[in-house]
């Protein structure tokens, strides 16, 4: 598979298709990874490679991927985003629609903020966020599932460094999308589609907070993913809505 690079970063990613460069990241939290697209929600890569050109990643540091980087203590989300942003311009891509699964809603808004010119839509595909019964839900799966396999595998990358770079990714901004605040997605005009669910990690009131506060937002039913002919239908819809604001501009 090929990889990009940049200083002590490696990026593994995968393309298919062709016209409207449409980045894609698969659910699993900082396990965000190629190798999760079998058992997400449906494979976009897989249901866009006809109308889109589908470029997905390992995000940095993920188990069971294959980019490798730092751990970005100061700015972690802004250190998504530099992978994401760093692997479109090695590949010539300027303007781009943007599908995140779970942690990809704290990457969209993220996206948005850092280059709304360059994002023409964004989906929320069951996203990430702050749920008011548990709040530490995505905090102790980092600490539990993602740092020992990490730290097992990469024993070269600081242990000291595990707890501050949690912190500053769910405890910093802790009420909303972890990655920005309200008032990025209450003042942005780059157009959303919002595709909810409710389970502790992809709390159903931070879609509907998104869809809510985002001027140009829309939100599907819910539940969307069955029975089959409605899931069918929310996946065109999402086709839809890209090529519709394919030529939109912020």
């Amino acid at each position: 598979m090929p990889f990009y690079e940049t200083g002590d970063v490696r990026i593994r990613y995968e393309e298919v298709g062709r016209g409207l460069p449409l980045l894609v990241t698969p659910g699993g939290g900082l396990n965000s990874c190629v190798a999760n697209w079998p058992n997400a929600v449906f494979n976009a890569m897989e249901a866009f490679k006809d109308d889109f050109r589908c470029i997905t990643m390992d995000q940095r540091n993920a188990n069971g991927g294959e980019s490798t980087g730092p751990i970005a203590v100061d700015d972690p989300w802004g250190g998504f985003a530099d992978d994401q942003l760093g692997l479109l311009d090695h590949l010539g891509v300027g303007d781009f629609a943007y599908m995140g699964y779970c942690i990809g809603g704290c990457f969209a808004g993220k996206l948005i903020e850092r280059a709304p010119e360059r994002v023409v839509a964004a989906v929320f595909c069951q996203t990430v966020g702050h749920w008011p019964e548990d709040p530490d839900v995505m905090y102790r799966s980092g600490r539990d599932a993602w740092a020992p396999a990490l730290l097992a595998r990469r024993p070269e990358l600081s242990e000291e460094a595990i707890e501050p770079y949690l912190h500053n990714l769910y405890r910093v901004n802790p009420d909303f999308l972890y990655s920005v605040s309200r008032e990025v997605i209450r003042t942005c005009e780059t157009p959303i589609l919002v595709l909810p669910d409710d389970v502790p990690a992809h709390p159903h009131q931070t879609s509907v907070d998104v869809a809510s506060l985002a001027p140009n937002a829309e939100i599907t039913v819910f539940p969307w993913t069955s029975p089959e002919e409605l899931k069918a239908r929310t996946i065109d819809r999402v086709r839809r809505f890209i090529q519709l604001h394919s030529g939109a501009r912020p």
